[in-house]
This record gives structure tokens, sequence and C-alpha cells, in this order.
């Protein structure tokens, strides 16, 4: 019987630290992911992933986001991705190769736990709709992710993960693309915030 191949490749991010390496295959299901600032939260109950514990096993990165079919690691400022971006690669493969788990049981129940909830009002619907067609595939083209946080007296909370945490261009984008875009779209919508960051 033939194995599956696994095809990776990198995309550069507009974080000149985030790199995105891209599987041929879904490695997060439903538009759900994981960012991982320190080896810590990789070792958190309910949150915790073997594959970004041992990508923090490499002394340059600095954090881990999972996602959708890619995996973004940012490196410290020091290194260049050009010395290390073979064997970060080559990591990857490996593990997925070895069949190892990304995430472990618990982590995936209490991700679906966490994702069943109460009723959302119209105005967070449509809030979240916009984010989820318009904003999420442009953000994840560019190796992150933007997630509802809150709404409240007409200022939207999102949470930036990946590439665009400490990303010098997020600001603006948040401001000028997100922000135009959903006061727009969803008039209840005033000002859109970065929680987070």
């Amino acid at each position: 019987m033939l194995k599956p191949q696994i095809f990776i490749y990198t995309e550069s991010t507009p974080n000149p630290n985030s790199m995105k390496f891209v599987l041929n295959f879904e490695i997060v299901p439903d538009g759900s992911s994981f960012d991982y600032a320190t080896p810590a939260d990789a070792l958190a109950e309910g949150r915790n992933s073997p594959l970004a514990v041992e990508l923090f096993g490499f002394d340059f990165v600095k954090r881990v986001f999972i996602s959708s079919n890619f995996i973004t690691v940012t490196k410290d400022d020091e290194t260049k991705w050009e010395d290390e971006l073979f064997g970060v690669k080559q990591f990857i493969r490996k593990f997925f190769e070895e069949k190892k788990e990304v995430f472990t049981k618990t982590t995936i129940a209490a991700h679906e736990a966490a994702n069943g909830g109460e009723e959302d009002s119209e105005a967070v619907i449509k809030i979240k709709s916009v984010l989820e067609q318009y904003v999420r595939p442009a953000v994840e083209s560019d190796g992150g992710a933007i997630n509802f946080h809150s709404f409240n007296d007409g200022i939207v909370k999102v949470l930036l993960q990946g590439s665009c945490s400490g990303c010098p261009s997020s600001t603006m984008t948040l401001k000028a693309g997100i922000e135009n875009l959903l006061t727009r779209m969803v008039p209840e919508v005033k000002e859109v915030v970065a929680e987070g960051v």
C-alpha cells in the first residue's frame, strides 16, 4: 500500500519574522486555529500541542500558530530564515510522516466544548459573517488568523493570531481595512480594536 505523499511549501508573510508552512491536507478542522506564544502555552491543559512543543525545541522559535492546512512559525530577530528554513521544513515533514499527534485528545475535546455556546445577537452574526467571508481568507493567506472576541457599545474586539501578532502592518490593516469594511457592512459597528496584541 502506498504511503500518502506529504507536500510542504513555504510562503513569506507581511511579518518578516514569520514563515508560513503550508501542507497538502487539513490539520485543524472547521476554521479553528491555535496560537502559542510560549512553550508553556503549548503544554497548557486543554491547549496541549505536541507539534508546537517540538517546534519550540528550535531555540529561535518565538511563536507557533496552527490553522487550517498551515503552520506559521515566528522566529527571533537575530536568526535568518535562509539558515533555518530547510531544517524546519524537514522537521515538519518527519513529524507528519511518523503520524504524531498535532493535538492531544483533551485539547480537541476542550476546543469543541468551548465552541458550543450562547446564541449571538443579530449584529454579532453579521460581524462574524463579514469576518468569515471577507477578512479570514486574506488574513490566512498571510499566515495568520482573525477571530471575533466581543462586541459592546459599537466596538468590535478581535484576536489577531499567527503572523499578525506583532506584525508592523497589522495595526494599519486593522484600521484601514477591517474597520472600514465592518463599519460599512454592519451599521452598528463604530470601531474595531485588537485584543491581546
